[in-house]
């Protein structure tokens, strides 16, 4: 019967020590915004397939304030949780690639510009500048609501 119980109690705290690490793995996937790098095409794709709106982070590799929003505003937990759930992420380098035409026909004027996209690939809402992860998130949920 000892044993019995022993046996028991050891599997408790398997089953327990699995149950923290899967917690822990699923939370670690909302430290930050995931994006898809350069892949516009693709997100059209998965916004039609998925009914989801598409957040773009247009930006280009020497902008300090977009240095600043990936290492700073899209790492935030509840940005990122705002946005993993609700958007299709892309980070699109407007410099190299699709970035330079994608940039005209978005009529880019200054970096890091965020734009919020429907599910038909039409521009619903856009901003120009490093934000935090409130004014993000508010700036989200706009977005949702056009």
């Amino acid at each position: 019967m000892k044993s019995m119980l022993k046996y028991l109690h050891n599997l408790a705290l398997i089953i327990c020590l699995f149950t923290i690490s899967a917690c822990a793995q699923n939370k670690s996937t909302n430290k930050q915004i995931n994006f898809m790098e350069d892949a516009w095409p693709q997100a059209l794709k998965q916004a039609a397939a998925q009914n989801k709106y598409i957040f773009v982070d247009a930006y280009a590799t020497w902008c300090g304030p977009c240095k600043m929003l990936k290492a700073i505003t899209f790492k935030n937990n509840k940005a990122a949780a705002f946005f993993n759930q609700h958007y299709i992420n892309v980070a699109m380098d407007m410099e190299k690639g699709l970035g330079p035409q994608l940039a005209q026909e978005w009529q880019m004027q200054a970096y890091p510009t965020l734009l919020v996209f429907n599910a038909k690939g039409q521009l619903v809402l856009k901003t120009v500048g490093f934000i935090g992860a409130k004014d993000l998130i508010r700036f989200g949920e706009e977005g949702l609501r056009r």
